[in-house]
């Protein structure tokens, strides 16, 4: 069962906000939004459109300019990776000619099929001496509403023939300004990245997806199974804008002929963080992400209550004494029938010299006669494979403390073996857990005696409480490799 990524709508606005808007209602939220318009006024809007001379224009303008552009034989797709495209240096002018013969049926599937101008810097403010078309600065200008943002780069983005860039996401804000022609651009909130199997972290394309959106394979990538539940589609038409926030991927499909500008800056979230505390960030985060994955493969089930608890009843249990409520008939039928399975599974899966004066006084009849297959308990990291941490989920925190009193009352052997032979690092988890809603629900003076006598059953009471936190861990190690390998595309052994 996957996580619930919260699906989050994306802002389509008519009228252009204001820097204050921005800065306060728009850019916090990491929403993506819409301008409509936003680029109309732009003189690029006019002079650079191909259907009014546009090309011939640019060729003018910036023509003997030499511009590094991506050479793919994976067209119209053009992935991240190097190792799927080539970059080679090309006047502007020369460029512009294939895009000239787009139309052209003898110069379909040739090599302007294959080219694609991307990323190409108008201005860069870390790195001025990779500005290749600076001269277009002129054509161009700023929203009003990042005026007061301290831009990274402007980049121009241009195709002849149908192109389509390779699901990723950018580490800065993004403003995508169409120019002329069309762009669809598919989004995924970051919440979604566990469906989109990011590249490793270490990689040259580590910002990319791993999975091909057209036909994804899902005996390779699963999760993608889930993907056009998350995803939203924008249409961009001449003169509309995108702010794309950081960290959102995004697939963009241009139609033939399409001429865009980005604005590139660093989020005041980035700006803000000191360095000094990145191992800090880290920690937390990667703490955060591994606690929602220990929730996620605890796949929730309902607790089983009882048919005829009332407030009266309910009060009686917490008050409820370790003395007393530890015969069978004092059980709840879903408590006395976890019991049950419990003493089943311990004796059909722990050896008899493990079980050295297991008390075997339940009938025969009250139990059910099961034979599961042998399985490594010390591999159970997912509640759906164990049977022994389903049982324990299942039951309220009362009626499981009720269950307990009575197996160590009735059969202390057999409660001790679960413990330490059944019990796997799911199970020591939902254990725990449900000790920790127990403690929530009962005094001070009733938890110490429950404490006492269930671990008073051991023989070395450290020992099992090392065991439990053992396997505990071993829980939480298994969740944190999962949040390397779908959050990071790391597997880590």
């Amino acid at each position: 069962m996957e996580e619930n990524s919260v699906r989050i709508t994306i802002t389509i606005l008519d009228a252009i906000p204001s820097a204050e808007e921005f800065t306060s209602l728009i850019e916090p939220k990491n929403v993506p939004a819409v301008f409509h318009g936003c680029v109309n006024d732009w003189k690029a809007s006019s002079k650079w459109n191909p259907s009014t001379g546009g090309l011939d224009y640019l060729q003018g303008l910036a023509g003997p300019s030499t511009v590094e552009v991506m050479l793919s034989k994976s067209a119209p797709v053009f992935y991240g990776d190097i190792r799927n495209h080539e970059r080679v240096q090309l006047p502007l002018s020369t460029f512009i000619e294939y895009c000239k013969d787009v139309s052209n049926p003898a110069t379909i599937e040739t090599e302007q099929d294959q080219i694609y101008l991307a990323q190409v810097p108008i201005m860069n403010n870390e790195k001025e001496e990779r500005v290749q078309l600076g001269n277009l600065i002129e054509d161009i200008q700023t929203p009003r509403f990042l005026e007061t943002r301290t831009l990274a780069s402007i980049n121009l983005w241009m195709n002849g023939a149908q192109t389509r860039s390779s699901t990723h996401y950018d580490p800065h804000h993004n403003l995508l300004c169409v120019v002329s022609g069309t762009k669809q651009v598919d989004l995924w909130p970051p919440s979604s990245t566990p469906f989109l199997y990011p590249m490793p972290l270490y990689g040259e394309a580590s910002n990319h997806s791993g999975v091909p959106m057209d036909e994804p394979d899902l005996s390779l990538h699963p999760r993608a199974e889930h993907l056009k539940k998350y995803s939203q589609r924008v249409i961009l038409n001449s003169g509309d804008a995108l702010f794309i926030p950081e960290g959102w991927f995004h697939q963009v499909d241009s139609e033939s002929l399409t001429i865009a500008v980005n604005f590139w800056w660093r989020s005041e979230m980035m700006s803000g963080m000191s360095e000094h505390m990145d191992s800090y960030y880290l920690r937390r985060i990667l703490k955060r992400l591994t606690d929602k994955e220990m929730n996620r493969m605890l796949c929730k089930t309902i607790p089983c209550v009882s048919d005829n608890l009332n407030p009266s009843s309910e009060e009686s249990d917490k008050k409820m004494k370790v003395s007393g409520g530890n015969m069978l008939h004092d059980l709840e039928p879903c408590a006395l029938k976890s019991l049950h399975e419990l003493v089943s599974l311990v004796h059909d899966r722990v050896s008899a010299a493990d079980l050295s004066n297991v008390v075997d006084s339940i009938s025969t009849s009250d139990i059910e006669k099961t034979k599961p297959k042998k399985i490594e308990i010390s591999e159970l990291y997912y509640l759906e494979e164990d049977p022994v941490a389903n049982i324990l989920w299942a039951l309220e925190p009362l009626n499981l403390q009720k269950m307990f009193l009575a197996m160590l009352h009735h059969f202390p052997r057999t409660l001790e073996g679960l413990v330490l032979h059944l019990l796997s690092p799911v199970g020591a988890e939902v254990l725990t857990r449900k000790f920790d809603e127990m403690d929530q629900l009962t005094n001070e003076q009733d938890r110490n005696e429950f404490y006492t006598a269930f671990y008073g059953v051991f023989d070395d009471q450290f020992a099992v409480m090392d065991k439990l936190l053992n396997r505990k861990e071993s829980f939480s190690c298994q969740a944190f490799k999962n949040v390397m390998d779908r959050f990071l595309g790391v597997k880590v052994q």
